[in-house]
């Protein structure tokens, strides 16, 4: 079971250290592989992300039965888009324990409660976690040259 957790300025250290695995961040090959978080950036990033997501954003840390951070789960309006794009990261070391299934459907049920009635997610078409989102109730909505978009009524 996992629980989420709205992390401290502090906390983000986990998601530098994630952000920045080559493994972690293999499904994110196709738009550059892995990220830069500096720590100078990260006061800008929480308060524009946690201190003051004004409901169209929301952000939470994922933490397994033994305490430990494994990921991360995250959706916010899109502007250009016109929609509600999920996140959801797992860390390498703690994947195919089933974690991401129920950190989806934890992503679902939130954004559900804050009154979103459809979200989407466009995930790379190499990306094998396309099977776990269709497996959670998502269907194909469209595609494009390198990723499928996905989306789910709530």
């Amino acid at each position: 079971m996992i629980k989420t957790y709205k992390p401290k300025l502090d906390d983000l250290w986990f998601r530098q250290e994630m952000l920045h695995d080559e493994a972690t961040m293999a499904y994110n090959k196709e738009w550059g592989g892995v990220i830069e978080f500096k720590e100078e950036d990260w006061a800008d990033w929480y308060d524009y992300w946690i201190k003051s997501p004004e409901a169209q954003r929301y952000y939470r840390y994922l933490v397994n039965e033994d305490g430990a951070f494994i990921g991360e789960i995250a959706y916010h309006y899109d502007e250009d888009e016109a929609k509600y794009l999920l996140d959801v990261i797992i860390h390498a070391k703690y994947r195919h324990l089933g974690y991401g299934r129920l950190a989806l459907a934890l992503l679902c049920e939130q954004a559900k409660k804050n009154g979103i009635k459809t979200v989407y997610d466009n995930i790379a078409q190499t990306n094998p976690a396309i099977k776990m989102f269709l497996g959670q109730g998502f269907s194909e909505a469209y595609r494009e040259a390198q990723c499928i978009y996905l989306k789910k009524e709530l």
